[in-house]
């Protein structure tokens, strides 16, 4: 049975015996939590199910953690509390079951599988910090970490599963979700100040008051990006929970005098509804956004795409034909790949190294999905969230100096021996010439006052 759901802080400062005089700076969050450790007295849960953003962390899969008891301190911060609770492990096997028939992935960690993952066995702040608050009354817990890679939809779904699993155990359940939201609030915050973080809050806070979860999980990703949060995916979780349900939610508290917002919000469960089902839709609108991207899709970028899904997918490789006439026979190529409007890979080649653009095309995609250093491999199910470009560049000119430089048309190699760094025009954030010829030489370790040849060349981005 779902009591309650509740959405917390988890920052030690909010601590009394931690924060000190500091926590005087956040004396509404520790109001609204007090306020909800009386609700959790008072309803008694016998079970709690915490999602922390700061537990096992997995790409693809929900961490849930299995050991018999679950034991947590906070010597961390200077504090002797410690805790131990007895995990509820009908819930973790129920929890298990519903993930895997949503067709997602689970993994249980125990004494002899944290190792390997090479993590800590002992519960994190992200559990810790809310139960010093809310453990007054005996419970059994369940606590997972989140999975990283999963988009919104899944994150979502997640939580569906869990709220199925809930529905099936007899005991009294709460689910708590732990996260703090931007940490880039005001100069000096923990993260470099960015206005997009209080936007981000701010419309967060305003969306859970006003009870509108689908419009939460359709946050702008790239908002969510630039808002450096912790909460959000707990929070999606959370709201999966109540899948089918009325719910009513009250925001019990809001500030973020560190340049890091802390929220408390309440989430109170009602009859069953079959209009408050969102999956559904929520995938279905998912799809009709990726099909209508699609369709607008350039030929080299259909082939790009089409050659990362199909390796994934054990295909055979696209026809060489379908390139319009008019490109070039042979020609160098990159391909950038992009996700949530973040950079997912990038490689390319300056000159022509195949026997035709297609299969220039073809092996850049490849090589920028599952071989660029800066990133883990592309995988089956970040395939909707990708989004490609097609660069097909103009043979090289040398240039006598900076002056004959420009960002915006021209991209640039810097030259100096055996090493060279290439940076492609009109890219996000570079304004000058000397920028863009500065991240050139980082790239290829080329000091900034050793002399060097600059080329510059002309692209053609498809989209």
């Amino acid at each position: 049975m779902l009591l309650f759901g509740a959405l917390v802080p988890h920052a030690a400062i909010i601590i009394p015996e931690i924060g000190g005089k500091e926590t005087d700076k956040v004396a509404r969050t520790v109001a609204a939590m007090n306020r909800l450790a009386g609700i959790f007295k008072d309803l008694s849960p016998e079970t709690v199910v915490v999602f922390s953003p700061h537990g096992p962390v997995l790409g693809r899969e929900l961490p849930i953690r299995g050991d018999e008891n679950l034991e947590g301190d906070l010597r961390q911060f200077g504090s002797r509390l410690s805790w131990v609770f007895r995990n509820d492990r009908e819930l973790v096997d129920l929890i298990t079951a519903e993930v895997e028939a949503e067709g997602l992935s689970a993994t249980v960690f125990d004494r002899d599988t944290y190792p390997s993952f090479g993590l800590n066995r002992g519960l994190d702040h992200g559990v810790v910090v809310p139960l010093s608050f809310l453990a007054e009354t005996p419970f059994r817990l369940v606590a997972t970490g989140i999975c990283y890679y999963y988009p919104p939809e899944k994150q979502y779904a997640l939580g569906v599963a869990i709220g199925r699993a809930i529905r099936k155990t007899s005991r009294r359940v709460a689910v708590v979700a732990s996260g703090d939201l931007s940490h880039c609030l005001i100069p000096g915050a923990p993260v470099p100040y960015n206005p997009r973080g209080k936007e981000f809050d701010l419309l967060l806070v305003k969306l859970i008051r006003e009870n509108r979860p689908e419009e939460i999980v359709r946050l702008d990703p790239e908002l969510v990006e630039e808002a450096a949060e912790c909460g959000y995916r707990s929070v999606l979780m959370l709201l999966g929970v109540f899948e089918g349900l009325e719910m009513q939610t009250e925001v019990l508290s809001y500030e973020g005098p560190f340049g890091v917002g802390y929220a408390v919000a309440t989430f109170i469960p009602g009859a069953e509804n079959p209009a408050r089902r969102l999956l559904p839709e929520l995938q279905k609108k998912r799809a009709a956004e990726v099909a209508a991207r699609r369709q607008q899709e350039s030929a080299p970028v259909r082939l790009a795409r089409r050659t990362v899904e199909n390796h994934l997918r054990k295909k055979e490789a696209e026809e060489e034909a379908g390139l319009p006439e008019e490109l070039p026979q042979r020609a160098g190529v990159f391909v950038s790949i992009k996700k949530h409007g973040e950079l997912r890979g990038c490689i390319g080649t300056v000159y022509p190294t195949r026997s035709s653009l297609a299969r220039e095309i073809m092996a850049n995609a490849l090589a920028a999905a599952f071989q660029d250093p800066r990133f883990p491999p592309v995988s089956e199910d970040e395939l909707e969230d990708l989004v490609y470009s097609v660069d097909i560049l103009k043979p090289p000119e040398p240039v006598r100096g900076i002056g004959d430089l420009d960002p915006n048309k021209y991209g640039v190699i810097v030259r100096r021996g055996h090493r060279s760094g290439l940076l492609l025009p009109n890219l996000e954030g570079i304004e000058t010439p000397e920028e863009q010829v500065a991240i050139a030489r980082r790239k290829a370790g080329i000091g900034p006052d050793e002399p060097v040849e600059l080329e510059r060349f002309e692209v053609v981005r498809y989209h």
